[in-house]
């Protein structure tokens, strides 16, 4: 079984993570030309549980350290798989709002407002649990991206303003979003064996851990999407048939945005075990600078935004990218 046996490796593991949490809705960015999100997302959830399944077969598989992902599964307490099954219920519910938030408000007014929020909380929620690395380091870190994200939303209200346009719904989403979203990954780590290497049983080990995490989003989405379905936040109602009468390469894309946030989720799981969770969940949620930059550069959500609004923008890239440096050192201490 791979997993990363220093905190090197692990903050690598993490910028990956980064990498993909905040570049996975460009799929849904794509297919939503022509493509409603509801529909989108369950390719999307599809993704996340097949890729979860290769990743176990081939990385949780390989070596001699560690379980290998079948008998992993063979082996775990019924209380241990239930546990991440309901992380991916709270998970879906959130990812769900978040996506609804980028279909309203845009990449660059999402990924601050309600991934940022779920990084405060979530490392606070994370650190409680398992208390690990630098608390001066970790919170200062937390505080600059706290005020980081304090900015995008006054230049989003700046930009809003002059555009006579403010849609109040995607915001609070994403605020609904960021609050569910800070507490799945603690429902994750409590199941998990403490010692990659050598397991104790009874625990799953990160892959296992991932894959009954993606069950659980696959099973509530059957509720949660439906509902959405039905009552979408704008436009008119779907159906399943609408879903079917998408062409091959749509799907793909949805399945792809699924693969690349599983991977990035994976990874961070991982990074875990060295780096603890408090901080391995940090760093992923840098994810939100990923996201803001596709957001301002590759989609333009900023263009003919007013006089001072780049100002709020450029700070914001600086505080959070510091942020994250801070977090990176408390690590280290």
């Amino acid at each position: 079984m791979f997993f990363a046996e220093n905190y090197g490796i692990a903050v690598m593991l993490c910028v990956v993570t980064m990498l993909c949490w905040g570049s996975w809705a460009n799929t849904q960015k794509l297919a939503g030309k022509s493509w409603r999100f509801e529909l989108f997302y369950w390719d999307y959830v599809l993704g996340i549980v097949l890729f979860s399944l290769f990743l176990g077969l081939t990385m949780g598989s390989i070596g001699d350290k560690g379980r290998g992902f079948v008998a992993d599964i063979i082996q775990a307490e019924f209380s241990n798989i239930i546990s991440p099954i309901i992380g991916g219920i709270i998970f879906n519910l959130s990812n769900i709002l978040l996506v609804a938030s980028i279909a309203l408000a845009g990449m660059a007014v999402a990924f601050p407002v309600g991934v940022g929020l779920a990084m405060v909380v979530g490392v606070i929620i994370n650190y409680v649990t398992a208390p690990q690395g630098n608390p001066i380091f970790l919170f200062g870190g937390l505080i600059l991206a706290t005020v980081a994200i304090v900015l995008d939303a006054l230049a989003y209200k700046k930009m809003a303003s002059a555009q006579k346009k403010i849609p109040t719904k995607g915001i609070v989403m994403a605020i609904f979003a960021g609050i569910l979203m800070s507490v799945f990954y603690s429902f994750i780590t409590k199941a998990m064996v403490t010692n990659f290497g050598t397991p104790e049983p009874g625990k799953l080990t990160p892959y296992t851990a991932v894959f009954f995490f993606g069950i659980g989003i696959l099973l509530s989405n059957f509720l949660f999407n439906t509902i959405i379905m039905n009552r979408p936040v704008e436009g008119k109602p779907v159906s399943y048939g609408d879903y079917f009468k998408g062409n091959f390469k749509t799907h793909l894309t949805g399945i792809l945005g699924g693969s690349i946030w599983c991977l990035g989720t994976t990874l961070n799981i991982i990074a875990s075990g060295t780096a603890g969770s408090a901080i391995s969940y940090a760093l992923g949620q840098g994810a939100t600078l990923v996201g803001v930059l596709w957001g301002v550069f590759i989609w333009k959500e900023f263009a003919n935004a007013p006089k001072g609004t780049n100002t709020y923008i450029f700070f914001m890239f600086v505080l959070y990218l510091l942020g994250i440096i801070s977090i990176v050192i408390a690590g280290m201490q």
